[in-house]
């Protein structure tokens, strides 16, 4: 079978990809729970009286967090807006 089987109606070597579900790709859950996983470590640090490098760590990873966020929210809008840089089926 050197020949892909296609189903009637498709032309073409190939049938066209399907898109992934939406959770599949959705990005607002995984950076949000990172984000607060980050800011959980942080209030622990500080309840606990940790000081040094690790702290800070914890609250850059919460803050990059919200840039996350924003990138997010920006890349939506530009496919919203038909940009042709932009990711598309966020």
């Amino acid at each position: 079978m050197d020949q892909a089987s296609n189903s009637p109606g498709v032309t073409g070597q190939f049938r066209p990809v399907p898109d992934l579900p939406k959770p599949l790709v959705g990005l607002w859950a995984p950076v949000g729970v990172g984000t607060v996983l980050w800011f959980v470590a942080f209030v622990i640090m500080l309840l606990t009286g940790v000081e040094g490098i690790w702290l800070w760590t914890t609250l850059a990873g919460g803050g990059l967090g919200f840039v996350g966020f924003g990138i997010i929210a920006w890349q939506a809008a530009a496919s919203r807006r038909g940009s042709r840089g932009a990711q598309r089926g966020l």
